[in-house]
């Protein structure tokens, strides 16, 4: 497994983490019909902390399981700013989110 693989499984696994501390982390997936959602970031039928654990963790687990390539760019911090606006507890996952961005822009 290359580095950036190594890197961003480490990163995945701190998203959950820091998902799972904010009581954000789901026991239910939600219904099929909204996990399939043509919208980015399924903006019409998911929370941002269900896309990231529904769709965002998973594929990314498997591109790094496959050790295929990865995503150049991903663009989700600016989403989580959005989604966190005026709440004082997003912030270690906006940070997150920003590293991934910046890693996988890195390559």
């Amino acid at each position: 497994m290359s580095n950036i693989h190594v890197e961003v499984a480490d990163q995945l696994l701190q998203l959950e983490a820091e998902l799972r501390r904010l009581g954000l982390w789901q026991a239910e997936a939600p219904p099929a019909e909204a996990l399939a959602s043509s919208q980015p970031f399924c903006v019409d039928t998911l929370t941002l902390p269900q896309w990231l654990q529904f769709i965002f963790i998973p594929r990314m687990a498997g591109l790094v399981e496959a050790g295929g390539p990865l995503p150049e760019k991903c663009g989700t911090a600016p989403i989580a700013e959005e989604f966190f606006r005026g709440r004082d507890d997003g912030g270690r996952l906006i940070a997150l989110l920003a590293e991934m961005d910046a890693r996988l822009e890195r390559g």
